[in-house]
Parts: structure tokens; C-alpha cells; sequence
């Protein structure tokens, strides 16, 4: 079992217990799930199952999009609370809170006649609508999971009409847009409906860019009517400790894809952005997130199974060699690109 944990406690006295984590995420393999069940704490505040329906039926907000997990035993993502979670469902849209964070699901079925674009807006105008109500108004993570990614969708590239929805909806609902925009990933799934998962707090954390990267919500028209509606890394940041949600990073420098066809050299250009958004969020928390002391989880998405020979050798040659990583089959926002990275740092 591998994990990460933030805590965002008040500073204690040299020599005083640490207070116990109050998020934590672990990747387990889906028979000791029961354990947990079967455990008063700690309490369950979402599961992710990924290319494989769920094999218990849990009280939390749960996703299962369909991306096969395409190396090493099967992984279901847990994330648990040392505090009393309290869990709230209204139709397609459910929650779990324990007081500083807030983890919800969202699942939508796409009708026939409905574009894309319309179906993101409605999903996210009721994704802000339920944190300003429960008071956890500020976004640190989501995860957006969509079949057909690269497929026209009446002469719009259906990731493009995501990006549309999306835009029109934070634009118009989330204080401070676009500085206030979280890190975020969008990966296109074999099958299944608009999935959406997101991690929101009671108080703001820290938005980043990379010096790398032009700002996903600057990018130019070529790129779509609107923009991505993301940050490259969001820090939340206590006395005791910091945790580091890295968007989604791909082989672009600039706003241009790099390395067209080569899986190996687009995963090291990908590896050098998120050295750089670690370099970067490291100068603003005093702290270093490559430490081996810290706890670090990260994902990698690939287009083609056919190629995760060369990515995770490259990966094994980096800084991230040492880390948990799960590889999963997904599509990615451009044609071009190969693979995905995006991880999450817990670092005292």
C-alpha cells in the first residue's frame, strides 16, 4: 500500500503528538477495501476504482472511470479522514466533509441531443453552487473524465467543447477567475458518462504557473474558443507541513506540444515541468518536495499500450523513479500527445 497525507493542524510545541492526519490517500488493492468497511476509523471519504466497477457498495462519493489501470496488480485509490466525515448525495452529485476539506463526485450521462459543452456548464455550475452552500468555496483539484476526447462534436473537437462549458461556468461563479483556478486533469475514458471529481477547502490555497508553460487559461484561439481552466499546481501550505496537487503535465513548452511521435522524449519533457512546478512550489513553501522524505503519488496516463515500455523507462531513469506510480490508458486533450503525468506531494 502506498499513501499520502495533509494535515493542516495548527502549529504544536516541540516534543507534543503530532495531531493524526486529517486527508489521507492510499492506492490498496481492491480485497482489503472490507477492511476498511469493517474499520470504525479511519472513515472513508471517497474511492476511485479505475477500469473496474467498485466490488463493495461504500456510503462515499465514488468514481470508476474507465480507464484501465495497464501495469502491476490492480489498484482501487482510497482516501480517508481521521475525522468524522459527514456525506451528502442529491441525485448525480455527492459529497464527503470532514470540517476542512471537502470531496465530491459527479457523474452525468451525455443526452443525444445535448452538446458537450452545455453538459460541462451544467456539471460545474452544480459543483459550486454545492460548495458555496456546505462552506468549502475554495477549489484545490478536479479531475475530469469523458469519453471521445479527441472526437468532433458538430465541427468542435469534443475536449474543446469541454473547455468551453467549463470556462463559461468558473467565469461566471468562482470568485478571483482566473487566478483562483486550481490544478486540474482531463482525461478521455474508453466509455462511461461526464465524470467529475473535485477537492475543495475551507480556506485558499496557493495557484500555481510554470515559468516553463504559459498559463493553460492564456493559451492563444488556435487552441479552442476558450481556454483550459486550470492552474499547473495548487499548494496548500500550514505551519507543520505542505501538500502539492500537480495539474496534469504533458510534453508542451510554451503553449506548443513537443517531441511529435516519441513517447521516451515527450516523458522527459514532461518530467522537466514537473521538476520545474516542484522547483517553483518549493521557493514558495520553504520546503523540497524530491526530498525522499517526503510522501509522493503519481499518475501517468497513456495514450497507447504500445508505448508504455519507453515512458516507463523514462520514468525509471528520473527523479520520480522512487515514487508510486500508477499507469493507466486514457486519451489526452491533443492528438499528439502520448502521456499525462500528474501527482500529489505531502511534504513536512
Amino acid at each position: 500500500m502506498t499513501s499520502a497525507s495533509t494535515r493542516r493542524a495548527p502549529s504544536v510545541a516541540r516534543g507534543t503528538p503530532r495531531t493524526p492526519s486529517h486527508l489521507h490517500v492510499s492506492y490498496i488493492e481492491p480485497r482489503t477495501l472490507q477492511t476498511l468497511l469493517d474499520s470504525a476509523t479511519p472513515e472513508l471519504m471517497a474511492v476511485v476504482s479505475f477500469g473496474q466497477p467498485l466490488p463493495y457498495d461504500v456510503s462515499c462519493p465514488v468514481m470508476a472511470p474507465d480507464l484501465p489501470q495497464i501495469a502491476g496488480s490492480p489498484l482501487i485509490e482510497v482516501w480517508t479522514s481521521a475525522r468524522p466525515v459527514h456525506t451528502a448525495t442529491d441525485g448525480r452529485l455527492s459529497t464527503a466533509m470532514n470540517g476542512e476539506w471537502l470531496i465530491g463526485a459527479f457523474s452525468l450521462d451525455e443526452p443525444p441531443d445535448q452538446p458537450l459543452d452545455a453538459l460541462t456548464y451544467d456539471a460545474y455550475r452544480a459543483i459550486l453552487r454545492r460548495l458555496n452552500d456546505s462552506g468549502y468555496p475554495h477549489l484545490c483539484r478536479i479531475w475530469n473524465y469523458f469519453p471521445r476526447i479527441n472526437d468532433d462534436q458538430d465541427g468542435l473537437e469534443r475536449y474543446r467543447r469541454f473547455c468551453v462549458g467549463r470556462h463559461q461556468a468558473l467565469a461566471e461563479s468562482l470568485p478571483g477567475f482566473p487566478c483562483s483556478l486550481p490544478a486540474a486533469t482531463a482525461v478521455g475514458t474508453q466509455s462511461g458518462p461526464l465524470q467529475i471529481m473535485f477537492l475543495a477547502s475551507t480556506e485558499p490555497g496557493d495557484h500555481l504557473g510554470n515559468p516553463r508553460q504559459m498559463n493553460a487559461y492564456e493559451y492563444p484561439a488556435e487552441y479552442g474558443p476558450r481556454s483550459p481552466s486550470f492552474a499547473r499546481a495548487t499548494l496548500f501550505r500550514s505551519d507543520q507541513d505542505n501538500v502539492l496537487f500537480i495539474a496534469g503535465t504533458a510534453s508542451v513548452v510554451g503553449h506548443a506540444s513537443r517531441h511529435i511521435g516519441r513517447p521516451a522524449d515527450q516523458t522527459r519533457e514532461s518530467i522537466c515541468n514537473i521538476l520545474t512546478v516542484l522547483e517553483r512550489a518549493g521557493a514558495i513553501g520553504n520546503t523540497d518536495f524530491l526530498d525522499k522524505a517526503s510522501l509522493a503519488m503519481y499518475k501517468a496516463y497513456v495514450r497507447d499500450t504500445g508505448s508504455l515500455s519507453e515512458i516507463r523507462g523514462a520514468l525509471q531513469r528520473s527523479p520520480l523513479s522512487s515514487r508510486p506510480l500508477l499507469f493507466l490508458q486514457g486519451d489526452l486533450c491533443r492528438k499528439e500527445l502520448l502521456v499525462e503525468i500528474e501527482g500529489l506531494i505531502f511534504s513536512e
